[in-house]
């Protein structure tokens, strides 16, 4: 009996789950990989799952290549506004205890559907290629983190070491339309955690105190003037203050307040130079304020880019291209996005192809397009309102990923 890919969809939809939490999600996907017949393993870097297809050459015996097919499985700390009667109401514990609404906003939803869809559409075909397919459901792309747990869980030592990777991404373009690029796809990016130190006191008292709310606000507006006045216009690189944190009441001076940084970049040596820029900017704002004590500026997670290998990707670009016919695929540049799954082709020393594949019906695409409004009308990931349509996203997204890995497979 074939997998009801919608039914599936939905069901994941109304059902997310964050980071590392993704038991539901990754329970769902080992039944089924069990069904099609996968060697099946769970709890691979905490909640992934890797399911082994292997379908030797009858003529010679051997193995045959490996081809790695990713997608991600959690979900958003995003309170869901689309709508839909599949919306889902979902609720979770984030990392630091607070209960916070769950929403698929970015697509893994559809990304887990796509590959178990393509799956089931390789096992049907198993008479016209040969090789081993590995299917790496992954868990905390949205950390950063999920494809290094896998790694360091040791996948490419206990499943069969790819020969390539594979992967795809469901985005705000054109239904049926997909979107590749040779070269950097997607962007590096950092996660930074800025504490600043100040000393408390009364509210009533702020010649007593060292104000770090005041602290932060100077340094948020000073960071955005690395971008603006310190980078080349004809370069890219972002810098998001996303959070601010300090206080608990209004009469009351904290004595610390923390920012958390997104920055993104093309490459390493933008990424020295931005960094060192923060940095920068970060201590003299504190020194500025007459800080006592020095700022702390952590880590939190690396990405690398994204990085399509050119040959394996005109491989793609022409098979999608004869099967889905002219002028369906486009060249979209490169995204400030940034992804994990680069990480499982870099140290597996393998060529990495990562695509788009768009999630818009295509008459309010275009309607948007034509007003000029694609930016306000057209939902992007991460947003409360992002939702691909289900029809012709399933079908493009299973068809795809089987099509890209039929290319590798002998």
């Amino acid at each position: 009996m074939s997998i009801d890919l919608e039914g599936l969809y939905t069901d994941l939809h109304q059902h997310p789950e964050l980071s590392f939490q993704e038991h539901r999600t990754a329970g769902i996907v080992a039944d089924h990989l069990r069904t099609l017949g996968l060697e099946t393993t769970e709890g691979v870097g905490r909640t992934g799952v890797i399911g082994v297809l292997r379908n030797p050459s009858t003529g010679s015996g051997t193995a045959g290549p490996v081809v790695w097919l990713r997608a991600d499985m959690d979900g958003l700390p995003v309170e869901e506004h689309t709508g839909l009667p599949y919306a889902s109401t979902a609720r979770g514990t984030d990392p630091h205890g607070i209960d916070v609404p769950v929403m698929h906003a970015c697509g893994h939803d559809m990304h887990v559907t796509a590959l178990l869809g393509a799956l089931e559409k390789l096992v049907a075909e198993k008479d016209a290629w040969s090789g081993t397919v590995v299917a790496v459901f992954q868990p905390a792309e949205e950390y950063g983190a999920g494809s290094r747990a896998m790694l360091d869980a040791g996948a490419l030592d206990r499943f069969p070491r790819p020969d390539i990777v594979l992967g795809q991404h469901v985005t705000p373009l054109p239904a049926g339309t997909i979107g590749v690029r040779p070269g950097t796809q997607m962007a590096a990016s950092d996660g930074l955690t800025v504490t600043l130190r100040g000393r408390g006191g009364h509210g009533s008292r702020p010649q007593a105190t060292i104000d770090p709310v005041v602290m932060a606000a100077a340094t948020v507006m000073r960071l955005q003037t690395i971008v603006s006045r310190e980078v080349d216009p004809r370069d890219v690189a972002v810098v998001t203050v996303g959070s601010i944190h300090a206080g608990l009441k209004n009469n009351i001076i904290s004595d610390e307040a923390k920012l958390e940084l997104s920055l993104r970049y093309p490459d390493d040596e933008m990424r020295d130079a931005v960094l060192a820029k923060v940095e920068r900017i970060v201590n003299a704002e504190a020194a500025a304020s007459g800080a006592t004590e020095q700022p702390t500026i952590v880590t939190d997670h690396t990405l690398p880019p994204t990085i399509n290998d050119a040959d394996a990707t005109a491989r793609v670009v022409a098979a999608f291209e004869g099967a889905f016919g002219e002028g369906t695929v486009i060249n979209p540049g490169m995204f400030t996005g940034s992804e994990d799954v680069s990480w499982f082709a870099r140290d597996a020393g393998v060529p990495l192809v990562f695509w788009f594949w768009g999630g818009v019906d295509p008459e309010a695409y275009a309607a948007a397009a034509a007003a000029g409004r694609l930016e306000t009308d057209i939902p992007t990931n991460h947003s409360a309102h992002f939702a691909p349509v289900l029809h012709p996203t399933i079908e493009r997204g299973v068809d795809a990923l089987a099509l890209a890995a039929r290319e590798f497979l002998g």
